[in-house]
């Protein structure tokens, strides 16, 4: 009698403890996370990280429609200058405050101040003001249709709303206080980069009534904690989630999917069909690139099918498209691609020879931490050189990478002259969202290209209502875009996400998303 108690005592206290066991999600993301500002900065690791602790005023569902979040109703004058917004109730930063107008103000400010779209919003904006701590305006001094999709925006900044305090540090400082109001908490003490990033759930997050529908609807976070690990190396990540240890792989390396495929304890899903578009950036501040003809040069020296090969190798997974707004969406146009990207070495050392290029050589940055960017600067290195160019390529990790192409200092301190990256097709589909075609100097993005056409061709853009009219308006700017060497399109690729089979819940997103997961 006494054994079967004993017996019964044990097993309740194992239950107990299971029971008690909270529910850890175990990921590997694309990258590390060392930047906390997500405003700041447009890398999408840091994007993620905005999207697990803060909330937005509205967001994209899976029709790419803006949906309210923050925001519980809104109305709009009959002249369309004056929206008013009401916040829903329920919302509380994790101080325990009640996150108001006085909030949502500086927010938007400090979104304008950095993002492409946000400024357009901007420009046209004669002011902004609380009514009262639940209400506030923005009074445009003209109409502009984009208005909620501006608020919505989901990257490469999106309009995360801060506490008044925080939001109003300068766009060019980064913030420290990571207090937010969304559905989990950014558990700084245990945050050790280079190892591992943990949130725990928000027991104060009020989640919408809606189901969720890519970033918008109900945030409802059904796990206790998340934990990002890190794990450079594909294979060891590969390993580490057949045997269980980590639960999923954000975006495992293409050339290892075969194995996981055979192993009926994991599932291999595409969340965005659409996928990323690999982009290359010259920086235009520093020579060479200051050059038009050298720009040129290397669009034609460069083609698509060797970076797409080199970086995602499985043809099941890649496609050539010279689109700058995406091959399947839209605004889908070949507009000014013509004889470009086909690596004709003739004519870049032509054009070289024309510039007086000095044969100084080039700084590359190379990614090594990311699985589909690690050979973008040895295949750029390769097709340079053929086209006449010496180039010097100097590797570091993502984050590293991030910080010095912000840098507009000469070469020989620290800067740099062609990066390169992938972006969410998704949110490169019109000239307005996508922010590598935006060309206003030192506010546009990493390489700071100049052009007042194609700023009054993207104001035309957004104020036009004829699908026909806003089609031209885009082939227009991609032309003007390749024209001028302010973006190269190398490629749209997909990444499939790897996750247990126990893992259940995910949504389907362009933005990897935690909440709605459960973990069997």
């Amino acid at each position: 009698m006494l054994r079967r108690l004993l017996l019964a005592f044990c097993v309740s206290m194992l239950a107990g403890s299971a029971l008690a066991q909270p529910k850890t999600l175990r990921v590997v993301m694309h990258s590390d996370l060392k930047i906390l500002d997500p405003i700041w900065t447009t890398a999408y690791i840091v994007r993620n990280h905005g999207y697990l602790i803060y909330d937005t005023l509205f967001a994209l569902d899976a029709k790419l429609e803006p949906q309210p979040q923050m925001v519980e109703s809104w109305t709009v004058s009959d002249n369309k200058l004056t929206w008013t917004f009401k916040l829903r109730d329920g919302l509380k930063w994790t101080d325990g405050t009640p996150a108001t107008s006085a909030d949502v103000l500086p927010s938007i400010k400090r979104f304008t101040d950095k993002d492409v779209q946000g400024g357009l919003l901007a420009k046209v904006t004669k002011e902004m003001k609380a009514v009262d701590d639940k209400t506030f305006q923005i009074v445009l001094s003209e109409p502009f249709g984009l208005v909620l999709k501006t608020l919505a925006k989901s990257a490469s900044v999106p309009l995360f709303v801060m506490p008044k305090r925080v939001a109003e540090t300068p766009i060019s400082q980064q913030i420290s206080d990571t207090t937010g109001s969304g559905p989990f908490i950014f558990k700084k003490d245990e945050w050790k980069p280079g190892e591992k990033v943990v949130y725990v759930r928000n027991p104060d997050y009020v989640p919408r009534k809606e189901p969720p529908s890519s970033l918008a609807g109900g945030k409802v976070a059904k796990l206790d904690r998340v934990e990002w690990i890190s794990i450079p190396d594909g294979q060891t990540a590969i390993n580490a989630l057949l045997s269980g240890e980590v639960d999923m792989i954000e975006t495992p390396a293409h050339d290892l999917l075969p194995v996981l495929e055979k192993d009926k304890n994991v599932v291999i899903q595409v969340p965005d069909h659409l996928g990323s578009t690999y982009v290359l950036r010259f920086n235009w501040k520093q020579p060479p690139f200051d050059n038009l003809k050298v720009r040129r040069a290397a669009e034609y020296a460069l083609n698509q099918p060797d970076f797409l090969k080199a970086n995602i190798g499985d043809p099941r997974y890649f496609k050539e498209c010279r689109a700058m707004f995406g091959c399947g969406a839209t605004f889908e146009t070949a507009a000014g691609a013509e004889g470009l990207l086909q690596s004709n070495f003739e004519v870049s050392r032509k054009l070289l020879a024309e510039a007086g290029y000095d044969g100084k050589p080039i700084v590359v940055l190379q990614t090594t931490d990311i699985n589909t960017h690690v050979n973008l600067a040895p295949v750029a290195k390769s097709l340079l050189e053929k086209g006449g160019f010496k180039v010097d390529v100097q590797s570091m990790d993502w984050q590293t990478q991030v910080s010095r192409r912000a840098k507009k200092d000469p070469v020989n301190k620290g800067g740099w002259n062609i990066s390169m990256t992938a972006a969410a097709t998704v949110l490169l589909s019109d000239p307005i969202v996508n922010h590598y075609t935006e060309a206003t100097g030192d506010r546009a993005q990493f390489g700071w290209p100049l052009d007042e056409e194609i700023e009054k061709l993207r104001m035309a853009f957004a104020k036009e209502n004829d699908p026909k009219k806003q089609f031209a308006l885009a082939e227009q700017v991609q032309k003007r875009v390749l024209d001028l060497g302010i973006t190269v399109p190398l490629g749209q690729f997909v990444q499939p996400t790897a996750r247990r089979t126990n893992i259940v819940g995910n949504v389907a997103s362009p933005v990897t998303v935690f909440w709605n997961i459960e973990k069997k």
